[in-house]
């Protein structure tokens, strides 16, 4: 993967080990919260089976009456989140295929593929 600011000397590229996305619950309870507070929406919808959502998805619920559903992009059913939210929907595979970009794309910075497992 090419540097976003490569030093003046030494490699311009690196390998990627490990693809992990860190983070993403975090800044999704943060946003869900905010939205809540700010009175900027009614309802949420999260696309996730993350338990660890619970906590922010009931303050939005009992603090601020915002309903809140969770789209399941996954096989296994999180009972947690299941029991603790306004509507629960699992997202079947082929719809969920259907809808996803090619593997591989380009832009003006080059090509670049989504990783295997996705």
């Amino acid at each position: 993967m090419r540097l976003a600011r490569p030093p003046a000397t030494g490699p311009r590229n690196v390998a990627v080990i490990k693809t992990e996305e860190k983070g993403s619950d975090v800044n999704l309870a943060t946003f869900l919260l905010v939205d809540a507070f700010d009175h900027d929406c009614d309802q949420a919808v999260i696309i996730s089976n993350d338990s660890d959502l619970l906590t922010p998805i009931q303050f939005v619920r009992e603090l601020f009456g915002v309903r809140v559903g969770i789209f399941n992009p996954q096989k296994n059913r999180s009972w947690t989140l299941f029991n603790a939210v306004d509507f629960y929907r699992p997202i079947r595979k082929g719809p969920l295929s259907a809808s996803q970009f090619p593997t591989s794309l380009s832009d003006t910075n080059g090509n670049f593929t989504k990783p295997q497992g996705w």
